[in-house]
């Protein structure tokens, strides 16, 4: 019965005026409710001609991303209404719906209630921190390049585009990116998210139905900062989102700037469309701070201590000296140093001698493994051997590959602390089991082959005491 009935519906809608309600039941039926909620139904019919018809949408991406994705089923289902069909063409109607409209813009054309439950949970991760500023940047010759820039896009939007800034842990990347949207955000819509809290509200959007709104909302900004972008790693749905949002605001003329802890080359598991994107700007990178800025930063945050606390005791320039020598990872272990001797002398009332700074900063000191990199352990094991990269990665079982593929995997077991499964990835995606059998093997080898004992050994030396020349 419900065959005839619909039997009768499409002849009815030969012969008679276009009844658009058939074709908007049949997409819900075929492509499911929650496509055909999320995008579908905002399509409004305008007028059908001999051979094509002409729909309105409220917004181009809407036109774009249902043209992308749904446009050739959606043709499917209209030609079965009407086989003359042959297109369909989209005309933006952006006041189709006065009322709607209404609810959904302010006076100043802003997306307010409809986007209420993404801006409530996104504004608390989107403040501007108005203690992280240029004029209190601390540069020098390791982080000039990149402060330089970085002042340039505040000046001049969409003067380097992207702008991507990349280097180690507590370098101060967002530092940069957090001045740049305190500089900007006077007189743009700044928009200053972490990566992972991205997709975090990725994944709440799909959950809740509202990815409309979701992608309306990132689009509507002149500035994006994202930090941390390496965290997308591997996340194919959200990378695809991110791509087509890159190019929307690239398409409009906004600014974005990424930080990442590695160049766009080196970012693994991460669509090489994406890394082309990010290379088509300007990369700047952030180095270690060499002793001269170590210095400084001791002195400028000794006088913010200074001007905090009222009965500071003040460290004797040995111990600055000391600190600044020794601790010469990251900008935050620095800072890290400096706020435990000041905090050893105002509980002891005394002013720490050498000694009693070391045993304060015992697990800061000499942190040359916290350098290794699985990276690094790859191309210093493949130059040991005498082999690319690539071959070592391969799926090729060879004897002359697999003994150094082996060794590093022991290697990066043994130097980092990543688990089994992070090492994996980093192998190719190859297994946990692969990784826990290379072990083995290696541990074994050492056992009865001296030169297996002096190989390591070296490699050992040569990853944690000479990685200078190998970082990035």
């Amino acid at each position: 019965m419900n065959k005839l009935t619909n039997n009768q519906n499409r002849d009815n809608f030969k012969t008679n005026s276009f009844e658009w309600k058939l074709v908007q039941a049949d997409m819900k039926d075929r492509l499911g409710s929650e496509v055909y909620e999320s995008w579908l139904k905002k399509i409004s019919f305008i007028e059908e001609f001999n051979n094509y018809i002409l729909l309105s949408l409220p917004t181009r991406f809407i036109r774009d991303w249902i043209t992308s994705r749904y446009l050739d089923q959606i043709l499917q289902i209209i030609k079965t209404y009407k086989k003359d069909i042959v297109r369909i063409e989209f005309k933006i109607v952006e006041q189709d719906h006065p009322a709607q409209a209404k609810e959904l813009l302010n006076e100043e054309g802003n997306l307010i209630e409809k986007v209420s439950f993404i801006k409530d949970s996104y504004l608390q991760y989107n403040r501007i921190d108005p203690n992280k500023r240029f004029d209190n940047f601390i540069t020098g010759s390791s982080n000039k390049l990149a402060y330089e820039a970085s002042l340039k896009v505040s000046e001049n939007i969409s003067h380097y585009n992207p702008l991507y800034i990349y280097g180690g842990v507590g370098m101060g990347k967002t530092h940069l990116l957090n001045s740049i949207g305190f500089e900007l955000k006077k007189s743009n819509k700044v928009m200053f998210i972490s990566a992972e809290r991205f997709m975090y509200q990725f994944v709440k959007s799909i959950k809740s139905n509202d990815m409309v709104k979701f992608k309306e909302y990132f689009r509507n900004t002149d500035i994006l900062l994202i930090d941390d972008i390496q965290f997308i790693s591997g996340k194919e749905a959200m990378q695809e989102e991110f791509f087509h949002t890159f190019n929307a605001l690239l398409d409009k003329g906004s600014q974005i700037i990424v930080s990442a802890d590695r160049p766009p080359n080196k970012l693994s598991r991460i669509q090489e469309r994406i890394k082309s994107r990010f290379s088509g700007g300007l990369v700047v990178d952030i180095q270690k701070p060499d002793l001269e800025l170590r210095k400084k930063i001791i002195k400028k945050k000794m006088e913010e201590l200074n001007n905090l606390y009222s009965d500071q005791l003040q460290i004797s320039k040995d111990i600055e000296d000391f600190i600044s020598t020794e601790i010469n990872g990251s900008i935050r272990e620095l800072v890290g140093a400096i706020n435990r001797v000041v905090s050893f002398s105002r509980i002891y009332e005394k002013v720490p001698n050498l000694s009693e700074t070391k045993v304060v900063l015992k697990d800061l000191l000499n942190l040359s493994e916290n350098n290794v990199t699985i990276d690094l352990i790859q191309t210093v094991v493949c130059k040991f051997f005498k082999i690319s990269k690539n071959e070592m990665l391969s799926s090729r079982r060879s004897r002359y590959l697999v003994r150094p593929r082996q060794t590093a995997i022991y290697l990066t077991k043994i130097l980092t602390s990543k688990s089994l499964p992070e090492i994996g990835r980093d192998f190719s995606n190859r297994d946990h089991t692969t990784i826990i059998h290379s072990v083995k093997t290696i541990e074994k080898i050492k056992e009865k082959d001296p030169e297996m004992v002096e190989n390591i050994n070296k490699l050992k030396n040569q990853i944690l005491y000479n990685n200078k020349n190998n970082e990035i």
